[in-house]
């Protein structure tokens, strides 16, 4: 079969086509047949060693896969073959054949194409989480998201929108504000251009934000924190703009704002039902109509590090995805 094997850390350029061995699944595991694979920021970190849970060399990025089930595991009972499922990986996913563990398998939605299935997984997951679980976003709180046309940034827009949130997105060119209005965002702010704190405070009455959405870091944060409302709480989701911020705790303390660390590949690991409660109330949203995943741009499998640096070079709007082509 095919797959993309990183051999050395490097660039995008360090993705590679390679043939392997099918792989044969353990009692516990499933193997699907790969239609659609998403690709993420993580994905770029990890082919350059950068990640927080990079494997060694050689590997196969991917962490998100749609496709069909063709076999499982002796302890297997309720996935069978022909089966639509969506997967989400350590890693891997960039083949034309995956192993999953079963508790990482979730059936795809009525409906869904396999393109649309691949783009969903980690950044709604990653944003439902995040503000439901971990800042428990109300209705009628202000959410201020940053890096809003990314694939991440564009679900957390669509997802406050749902939860009754009023949106404020940050994006960089007129086709990204475009695209996040159409998603539910009710101002959209342009940084090259705009004063991103002062804007937040006059469109709030001079409140703030209630909740900042933040995976770019660095200069974002520090607008977040001059526009955070009393009680805020900031969600650190990420360094894409590749500053790390140092945080002022005396800001922290005066306005009473919480700064939230959060990685949602742990929960996979320490608390595996929130989860499965988030995939559960993702899946009757999207069967309700209230969300609708971009496929922005889409590279079959032997351009995968032309699918890699569209992403690092900050091209992407909504999700890349990542086809067999066979």
């Amino acid at each position: 079969m095919r797959a993309i094997r990183v051999d050395e850390f490097g660039g995008p350029e360090a993705a590679k086509l390679a043939e392997l061995e099918p792989p044969r699944p353990g009692p516990d595991e499933v193997r699907i047949r790969v239609h659609a694979a998403g690709v993420n920021f993580a994905d770029t970190l990890m082919v350059r060693g950068r990640y927080q849970a990079t494997p060694p060399p050689p590997f196969t990025p991917g962490m998100e896969v749609a496709g069909e089930i063709v076999d499982a595991g002796a302890n297997i009972k309720w996935f069978k073959p022909g089966d639509r499922a969506i997967a989400v990986l350590d890693h891997g996913g960039f083949a034309e054949e995956i192993l999953a563990h079963h508790s990482r398998i979730m059936q795809m939605p009525v409906g869904m194409s396999f393109e649309a299935a691949a783009a969903s997984p980690i950044v709604y997951g990653t944003s439902h989480v995040a503000l439901t679980h971990r800042t428990r976003l109300a209705p009628g709180e202000t959410l201020l998201v940053h890096g809003a046309a990314g694939g991440a940034g564009l679900a957390a827009v669509e997802l406050g929108k749902v939860l009754g949130a009023k949106v404020i997105a940050v994006a960089s060119t007129p086709e990204k504000r475009r695209v996040v209005t159409d998603y539910g965002a009710g101002h959209v702010l342009d940084p090259n251009n705009e004063v991103i704190h002062e804007r937040v405070l006059e469109l709030t009455g001079n409140k703030g934000a209630d909740v900042i959405y933040d995976p770019v870091g660095g200069d974002a944060f520090n607008a977040s924190l001059r526009c955070a409302a009393f009680e805020a709480r900031i969600i650190i989701v990420g360094f894409a703009g590749g500053k790390i911020q140092r945080i002022p705790a005396n800001i922290l303390l005066v306005k009473n704002i919480s700064a939230i660390g959060y990685y949602w590949g742990a929960y996979a690991t320490h608390r595996l039902e929130v989860l499965r409660e988030s995939f559960t109330q993702l899946k009757g949203m999207y069967e309700a109509g209230q969300l609708k995943p971009l496929v922005g741009a889409t590279f079959p499998l032997e351009q995968a590090a032309a699918a890699l640096a569209h992403l690092s070079d900050r091209k992407a709007v909504g999700k890349t995805i990542i086809t067999m082509g066979r």
